[in-house]
Protein backbone atom coordinates (compact mmCIF):
# COMPACT_ATOMS: atom_id res chain seq x y z
CA UNK A 1 0.00 0.00 0.00
CA UNK A 2 1.32 3.42 -0.87
CA UNK A 3 -0.29 6.81 -0.57
CA UNK A 4 0.60 10.06 -2.24
CA UNK A 5 -0.91 13.45 -1.61
CA UNK A 6 -2.67 13.24 -4.95
CA UNK A 7 -4.27 9.89 -4.09
CA UNK A 8 -5.24 10.95 -0.58
CA UNK A 9 -6.93 14.08 -1.90
CA UNK A 10 -9.58 11.88 -3.51
CA UNK A 11 -10.76 11.09 0.01
CA UNK A 12 -10.63 14.64 1.37
CA UNK A 13 -14.38 15.14 0.85
CA UNK A 14 -15.36 11.66 2.00
CA UNK A 15 -18.21 11.44 4.52
CA UNK A 16 -16.13 11.11 7.69
CA UNK A 17 -16.44 9.13 9.92
CA UNK A 18 -16.64 6.18 7.56
CA UNK A 19 -15.93 2.48 7.57
CA UNK A 20 -13.57 0.78 5.15
CA UNK A 21 -16.47 -0.40 2.96
CA UNK A 22 -18.03 3.07 2.90
CA UNK A 23 -14.72 4.60 1.82
CA UNK A 24 -14.28 2.03 -0.95
CA UNK A 25 -17.83 2.72 -2.15
CA UNK A 26 -17.18 6.48 -2.03
CA UNK A 27 -13.94 6.12 -3.99
CA UNK A 28 -15.65 4.06 -6.70
CA UNK A 29 -18.64 6.41 -6.96
CA UNK A 30 -16.45 9.51 -7.26
CA UNK A 31 -14.21 8.01 -9.92
CA UNK A 32 -11.03 7.84 -7.86
CA UNK A 33 -8.10 6.04 -9.47
CA UNK A 34 -7.83 2.29 -9.02
CA UNK A 35 -4.82 2.81 -6.72
CA UNK A 36 -7.06 4.52 -4.14
CA UNK A 37 -9.48 1.58 -4.11
CA UNK A 38 -6.60 -0.91 -3.91
CA UNK A 39 -5.04 1.00 -1.00
CA UNK A 40 -8.34 1.00 0.85
CA UNK A 41 -8.84 -2.71 0.21
CA UNK A 42 -5.41 -3.51 1.65
CA UNK A 43 -6.24 -1.90 5.01
CA UNK A 44 -6.69 -4.45 7.79
CA UNK A 45 -10.32 -3.92 8.71
CA UNK A 46 -11.40 -4.21 12.31
CA UNK A 47 -14.90 -2.93 11.57
CA UNK A 48 -14.23 0.46 13.14
CA UNK A 49 -15.05 3.76 11.52
CA UNK A 50 -12.22 6.08 10.55
CA UNK A 51 -12.57 9.71 11.60
CA UNK A 52 -10.21 11.19 9.02
CA UNK A 53 -7.60 10.42 6.38
CA UNK A 54 -4.91 10.73 9.08
CA UNK A 55 -6.10 7.45 10.59
CA UNK A 56 -5.54 5.72 7.26
CA UNK A 57 -2.37 7.52 6.17
CA UNK A 58 -0.51 8.85 9.20
CA UNK A 59 1.83 10.98 7.05
CA UNK A 60 -1.02 13.03 5.57
CA UNK A 61 0.07 16.67 5.85
CA UNK A 62 -1.87 18.79 8.31
CA UNK A 63 -2.18 22.55 8.50
CA UNK A 64 0.71 22.55 10.96
CA UNK A 65 3.01 21.06 8.32
CA UNK A 66 2.81 24.21 6.26
CA UNK A 67 4.92 26.95 7.74
CA UNK A 68 2.31 29.59 7.07
CA UNK A 69 1.42 31.91 9.88
CA UNK A 70 -1.98 33.45 9.14
CA UNK A 71 -1.59 35.92 11.99
CA UNK A 72 1.22 37.69 10.14
CA UNK A 73 -0.99 38.64 7.23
Amino acid sequence: MYWTLELANYLSDAPWPATKDELIDYAIRTGAPLEVVENLQSIEDEGDAYDSIEEIWSDYPSDEDYLWNEDEY
